[in-house]
């Protein structure tokens, strides 16, 4: 048999001198050896030790082998331990009860040396080949989760992908998906705690959530350019084909969440909400479809808030920048009405935080998130309330 070039490390526990003697002689040449004269030294080396395998003798004072078998086999850190017991007493006994307790294999007294190396050598074999199927293991988990982290980045940046190429058809929005999705994932974990929100918001939803506000308004795509890049005040009608773009976007959703297995499309599932939903109001006055208050998904109302607030403190063609404390003053006027009134309160405990992040992905053009309030203009007589700053 070829020997590993790791020398094995080997435990001997015997409370009589001469054996130990015997073993050391035996043994010394191929493997490192640890000695016990008694139970709670052998415990102790144990767990202290990286120890391969013990030969442990059962007639002990004080704590005879099998205790000591016992013990080792109820810790975590040694139960793996292959135990060989050494007995000079009647072997059937010793056989039965010594495998109950987890040991290996048995030595019988007097010691002899062929018998010695031969069992050895066996528990060595079977040590190699159980540490050779770990390293396999571990590769392949390592492996696997190399695999699954390019799975999750490529998922991710085609999330971001299709949530920017919405935003190219509006020449004014910059890095508002980059904002908004940080702004909800930092409400969503002020309110993890809360107890309405508890049973939903795990941490493995927050941060599908986080990657999956990207996508909010996807469904733009499918609004027309004369819509979408007018500048001025939209009609009734236009706006009415502006409505649409959440419906759009849920359908995109459906179709890709066709592409993947029911394991791998949760974070479509959130999207789907986001997109869908994070037009309605918590009175029932948003739209598609004009629902209020629970009914509207958590996901839906953290987007809400976020989308708004964003809204607020960006420049665009039919307003100014709104300041963060106005900005702030407005989203407090909408709770109730547009806002599910807990998370508006989340969001004033952090508001510092959301002030932070417009700063980070600020665009350097359009975005001032401590611009001055300055007044409207001529396309600027708007609702700020609105998304899109937009009235019928």
């Amino acid at each position: 048999m070829k020997q590993s070039t790791k020398r094995l490390h080997i435990l001997i526990v015997d409370d009589i001198p001469g054996n130990i003697k015997i073993l050391k002689a035996i043994l010394s040449e191929n493997y490192e050896l640890f000695v016990a004269v008694n139970g709670r030294d052998a415990l102790e080396i144990a767990q202290s030790e990286a120890i391969d395998l013990i030969l442990l003798d059962i007639v002990m004072p004080e704590m005879d082998g099998y205790e000591v078998c016992r013990r080792l086999k109820a810790d975590i850190g040694t139960a793996s331990i292959p135990i060989i017991f050494l007995t000079s007493q009647d072997r059937t006994l010793d056989e039965a009860k010594g495998l109950m307790l987890g040991a290996v294999d048995f030595i019988l007294k007097p010691i002899d040396p062929f018998i010695v190396r031969a069992r050895i050598l066996t528990q060595v074999s079977l040590i190699e080949a159980r540490n050779a199927l770990l390293h396999q293991n571990d590769r392949l988990e390592q492996m696997v989760a190399e695999r699954t982290l390019q799975l999750r980045t490529i998922q991710d940046a085609a999330m971001v992908a299709m949530g920017s190429l919405a935003e190219t058809r509006d020449p004014e929005t910059g890095n508002h998906i980059r904002r908004t999705q940080y702004y909800v994932k930092a409400l969503a974990i002020q309110l993890m705690d809360h107890p309405q929100f508890r049973p939903f918001l795990s941490q493995d939803i927050i941060e599908i959530l986080h990657k999956s506000a990207p996508l909010h308004d996807i469904g733009k795509v499918g609004v027309p350019d004369r819509v979408l890049l007018k500048p001025g005040k939209l009609t009734a009608d236009e706006f009415q084909e502006i409505k649409k773009h959440p419906i759009l976007g849920y359908k995109a959703i459906l179709e890709a969440e066709k592409m993947v297995s029911s394991a791998q499309s949760h974070f479509l599932e959130l999207a789907r909400d986001i997109v869908l939903f994070h037009h309605e109001k918590w009175d029932g006055t948003g739209y598609p479809y004009g629902i209020s208050q629970d009914k509207i998904p958590i996901s839906a109302r953290l987007m809400t808030l976020a989308d708004v607030y964003d809204a607020l403190i960006s420049k665009r063609v039919y307003k100014s920048a709104y300041s963060h404390q106005r900005a702030t003053e407005i989203i407090l006027e909408g709770r109730g009405r547009m806002f599910d009134p807990e998370i508006v309160d989340a969001f004033l405990q952090i508001s510092d935080q959301f002030q932070q992040i417009a700063y980070k992905f600020a665009d350097s053009a359009h975005h001032t998130p401590d611009s001055q309030d300055k007044p409207y203009g001529p396309l600027e007589m708007v609702n700020p309330l609105s998304c899109e700053g937009i009235e019928p």
